[in-house]
């Protein structure tokens, strides 16, 4: 979720105490750190109402950094920001991203330095995953991985397509499927939720023996954002997305208008496109 064209709300230099470095007397002793964060969000129903609860409340914000920062303890300031920026995304539902900025005033490396600073943006990326079995109990299978998705705290299942019976693809001489799409908010990076869908895959005794083949359980990124990424473990957007209809269809059900990166069409005209 691009953090382009959000209202900004920022912070500056707030001054607070943590126990905070390689050294352990940084930790034992502590030291004054500055944190600045900008934080991303829609200030324009809190504008037009004059209602604070519209907007994000920037004083419970810096008395929440200065709580977490010192009742947590990191080497790194590399840490701190990374955890301080997704326990702040956590906490606040109005927060869609955040850039955050730890400065380390009197950093010990003998010289003389003003400071020494570490500054992350993080924030929600909206996913979109197909879910498919043909084994065992397939809506077992399906709900299960759903609620593992959703016990997972970076990730928060926004919307669940209906699940459709469909053909299998690729290799057909296996049982239907049973298929559908999740709309998922997560802060993870690709990677990451790659990683974890895998994992839930493998919780429901996933086994990957035949290309195409049958399977419990089957978790695959469809679209994260609007990323165009090609690596070796992973294609965003899926390679092969526009020519299956049990992806398109259930999509086609969450995000009609989603326009695909590359090929420049909304979901909704390339399953028109399969289906003519």
């Amino acid at each position: 979720m691009e953090h382009a064209g959000w209202d900004k709300i920022r912070i500056k230099n707030l001054e607070v105490f943590g126990n905070h470095g390689v050294f352990p007397e940084e930790n034992k002793l502590g030291q004054k750190f500055l944190v600045s964060a900008v934080l991303y969000t829609d200030t324009r129903e809190a504008g037009l109402t004059d209602d604070l609860t519209k907007s994000i409340h920037y004083g419970e914000v810096s008395h929440f950094i200065t709580k977490y920062m010192r009742e947590n303890t990191y080497q790194l300031i590399e840490s701190v920001a990374e955890q301080l920026a997704r326990a702040l995304l956590l906490e606040y539902e109005r927060l869609e991203w955040i850039d955050i900025e730890i400065q380390k005033p009197w950093a010990p490396i003998g010289l003389p330095l003003e400071s020494v600073s570490v500054e992350v943006s993080r924030g929600w990326h909206r996913a979109y995953i197909a879910v498919g079995s043909n084994l065992g109990d397939k809506g077992e299978y399906i709900r299960q991985g759903i609620e593992a998705l959703q016990d997972c705290s970076d990730c928060i299942v926004e919307k669940e397509s209906a699940l459709i019976v469909t053909k299998p693809y690729g290799v057909t001489d296996q049982p239907d499927f049973l298929n559908g799409m999740l709309q998922v908010k997560t802060l993870l990076t690709p990677a990451e939720l790659l990683k974890k869908l895998n994992e839930i895959e493998l919780a429901a005794k996933r086994e990957r023996k035949i290309h195409w083949g049958p399977r419990t359980l089957d978790l695959d990124i469809i679209f994260y954002d609007d990323l165009v990424l090609d690596t070796e473990r992973l294609t965003i957007p899926h390679p092969d997305m526009q020519n299956r209809d049990f992806v398109l269809e259930p999509l086609a059900e969450l995000a009609p208008r989603y326009r695909h990166p590359v090929l420049g069409k909304t979901v909704k005209e390339l399953l028109e496109a399969l289906r003519n």
